[in-house]
C-alpha cells in the first residue's frame, strides 16, 4: 500500500497500481489476457495513450476499482510499472461500472458475445428496459433485445451459439423455426440448425414464415425448396472507400456480417421506393 494519499479530483493522476483491483462489474470476464501481451508491448514502446478510469472503493479503505481499462491496467503488471495514469471518478455502483465498462470495450477489442448477454441481462434487471440499457451503454436497442433472448433459447441452441457453430441471431431463428408446432422440437432444430448457417438472413426469414404458415408441411420438404426453388444471385458492387467504411460501420453496429448489412440496405431502399414489400 502506497503511504501517500491520493485526492479524489476530476483530473488525470499517477496511481500506484499497488492500491487497484479490478471492480467485479467489469463486463469483460472471458478472453481479458487475449493480446495483453500486444499491448503491453505498445505501451512499452509508445507510453500509455489514454488513462484509466477508477473509483474509491467501498469496501478497501485506501484501494481504488479499475472501472474501465482493466486491459490497460493488466498490460501494466505485465511490464513491472510502479504506476498508471488514471481519472478518478468520485463514486459508482456496481451496475454504473458494468454500462461504463461495456460502452468502453464496445469501442475497443470485440466483446465476447457472452460476456455482452451478461452484462445486458443484468443492467436490465437494474433498469427496467431494453431501452434503458441502450441509453446507458450506447448499443443498439434492438440489439440488447436480441443479447436478452438468449436465455429463452433452449439449452441445445444455446450451446451452440457458445460453441459460435451458430450466430445468436441464427438460433433464435432455429428456435422460431422448430417450435411452429407449439412446442420446441430439438431433432428440427438439429436439422434446421444445419442447413440455416449456410442461408442468408431472408432466406432464413422465408423458412420461418412457410412454417409458420403450414405446420403441418414436412420439414424436409421446407428445407429442399429453400435449397432449390429460392437460390440466391450474388452481386459484385464497387464502392468508394468511404462507402465502404460507412457500410462496415453500419454492419458493425447492427452486429451482423457485411452481406446481410448490404442486402437489408438494399432490401429496405427497395421497399422505401416501392419496388419490394419490406422482408422484415
Amino acid at each position: 500500500m502506497p503511504e501517500e494519499k491520493i485526492e479524489v479530483v476530476d483530473e488525470i493522476v499517477n496511481i500506484p497500481l499497488d492500491s487497484l483491483y479490478i471492480a467485479k462489474g467489469q463486463v469483460r470476464l472471458r478472453n481479458v489476457n487475449a493480446g495483453i501481451d500486444d499491448l503491453a508491448e505498445s505501451i512499452r514502446v509508445m507510453g500509455l495513450l489514454e488513462p484509466i478510469l477508477v473509483a474509491p472503493s467501498g469496501q478497501r479503505a485506501g484501494m481504488y476499482e479499475v472501472i474501465a481499462g482493466q486491459r490497460r491496467f493488466l498490460a501494466h503488471e505485465r511490464l513491472g510499472l510502479p504506476n498508471i495514469r488514471a481519472i478518478i471518478r468520485k463514486e459508482a455502483d456496481e451496475m454504473q461500472v458494468k454500462a461504463i465498462s461495456l460502452t468502453e470495450n464496445l469501442l475497443r477489442q470485440d466483446v465476447p458475445l457472452a460476456d455482452k448477454i451478461d452484462a445486458c441481462t443484468q443492467l436490465f434487471k437494474r433498469y427496467g428496459s431494453p431501452k434503458a440499457v441502450a441509453e446507458a451503454t450506447g448499443i443498439k436497442e434492438h440489439l440488447v433485445r436480441e443479447y436478452l433472448k438468449y436465455d429463452y433459447l433452449d439449452k441445445s441452441l444455446q450451446k451452440q451459439v457458445d460453441d459460435r457453430r451458430l450466430t445468436l441471431k441464427d438460433a433464435l431463428r432455429v428456435q422460431r423455426a422448430a417450435s411452429v408446432s407449439g412446442k420446441f422440437s430439438e431433432e428440427e432444430a438439429s436439422k434446421i440448425s444445419t442447413e440455416i448457417a449456410n442461408m442468408t438472413k431472408a432466406q432464413g426469414e422465408r423458412l420461418i414464415k412457410e412454417r409458420e404458415a403450414d405446420p403441418s408441411r414436412p420439414l424436409d420438404d421446407v428445407l429442399e425448396e429453400q435449397k432449390t426453388s429460392k437460390a440466391v444471385t450474388q452481386i459484385v458492387v464497387t464502392l468508394l472507400s468511404p462507402t465502404k467504411t460507412q457500410l462496415d460501420a453500419y454492419a458493425k453496429a447492427e452486429d451482423t456480417t457485411l452481406d446481410d448489412a448490404a442486402r437489408s440496405l438494399i432490401e429496405e431502399g427497395l421497399s422505401q421506393k416501392g419496388f419490394i414489400e419490406s422482408s422484415k
